[in-house]
């Protein structure tokens, strides 16, 4: 598209007109300490929640960390970087100890194994990823039941579980086997959707009087404490157990943290063995998740301030609606309503502009997902992008 047209179809579309080539030059970052540099071609991700890294950029970030300072290698999980990890986590998330934990499925079924002991009974909700995608390992392997709450939504109340509870006690021959609530949040199957923290305070003080465990499915936490302005101590302080994923948002390619008190954490190394976990060492995605929890959140709050720059201007542009979801923490919902190819738009915005999004629905609607990738463009030039890539579709 001639430049000259550009800028005109950008000033009629109410966005401020900048060059929005995929090519164009980067504005130079300005160093900021806890906030990775900007690549050398940096791409726009509006889907996962945090950078993600290629082969060839993960053992660059490792070299880096490297040279910075030499990584010291664990042995299945003592020591080095993997140990350094647990002690920042159990410093995070206010518990006494944590245990790092190959995968976040095993951290939640051994959490929920051992916080239950011999009890079978599970509460969680429907929507969570230890009811829907976890292979049933609960009812498979360690022989809990799961009880499920609030079929298609993303949390119940307390009110939903002491009557949950009821009726069990009414209607079951052993209703006292009630061991653990295990709650998600924020909850994927639900696009990100959070608890509201009210409902949380309420659930651990009914739990807390009635002998009943709790576990924290938090394998995305920092991004609900950071778009809804609660610490990350604060929501782990109502729990007995948290799990944080490693990958979600902390740039590694697996791994989990699991936080408790000393008796439940320190069974962890022995049941992660026994359940063919034991990593001969696990550096590899300890040091990179270990060096980008430096400046996690203050880069999670500029990445919400860049969002509400750029969603604005996107609102601006004719056809284009980018809303939040009500309850929602990094996911927004896009739609456009002017006739036109999604899939171009879609390969328009990644091949000219490095902005990559989720494929559009028939109904040319998407989910938009803030992370910090957002960080490596301003506002202006996203928006226009997006018009462009609009105007050729």
């Amino acid at each position: 598209m001639p430049h000259q047209n550009r800028r005109s179809f950008l000033k009629s579309s109410g966005v401020t007109a900048v060059p929005a080539i995929w090519t164009a030059s980067v504005a130079q970052a300005m160093p900021v300490q806890g906030r990775p540099a900007v690549p050398a071609r940096p791409v726009i991700k509006f889907y996962d929640d945090g950078e993600t890294f290629d082969v060839g950029d993960y053992i660059g970030e490792l070299q880096r960390i490297h040279e910075a300072k030499p990584i010291e290698v664990d042995f299945y999980g003592e020591g080095g970087v993997a140990q350094a990890l647990e002690s920042r986590f159990a410093e995070i998330t206010g518990k006494k100890k944590a245990a790092l934990i190959p995968t976040g499925t095993l951290a939640n079924q051994l959490a929920i194994s051992v916080l239950s002991s011999q009890k079978s009974k599970v509460f969680v909700q429907e929507t969570s990823h230890v009811y829907r995608d976890e292979a049933d390992a609960a009812q498979a392997v360690f022989r809990k039941r799961l009880i499920p709450l609030a079929k298609d939504r993303p949390y119940f109340t307390v009110d939903e579980l002491r009557q949950a509870i009821d009726d069990v006690k009414g209607r079951e021959l052993f209703p006292g086997n009630i061991g653990v609530v295990s709650i998600e949040n924020p909850v994927r199957r639900a696009d990100g959707r959070v608890v509201p923290i009210e409902e949380i305070r309420r659930i651990s003080a009914f739990c807390r009087r009635n002998g009943i465990k709790l576990h924290l499915d938090g394998a995305r936490l920092h991004i609900a404490s950071a778009w809804r302005g609660v610490p990350v101590l604060e929501y782990c302080s109502y729990f007995d157990t948290a799990y944080v994923s490693l990958y979600k948002y902390l740039g590694a390619y697996a791994g989990a943290v699991l936080c408790g008190d000393e008796e439940v954490i320190s069974a962890m190394p022995h049941l992660v063995k026994m359940h063919g976990g034991g990593l001969q060492s696990n550096w590899t995605n300890t040091a990179i998740a270990l060096h980008r929890l430096d400046g996690l959140e203050a880069r999670l709050r500029d990445s919400i301030a860049r969002a509400n720059e750029i969603f604005p201007l996107l609102n601006r542009i004719p056809g284009l609606r980018v809303t939040p979801l009500e309850g929602g923490t990094n996911m927004y919902s896009m739609e456009v309503t002017n006739p036109i190819d999604g899939k171009k738009m879609q390969q328009v915005l990644k091949d000219v502009h490095g902005i990559k999004i989720d494929a559009l629905d028939a109904a040319n609607r998407t989910l938009l997902t803030v992370n910090e990738t957002l960080l490596y463009r301003d506002a202006d030039f996203v928006a226009s992008a997006f018009a462009h890539a609009m105007k050729l579709s």
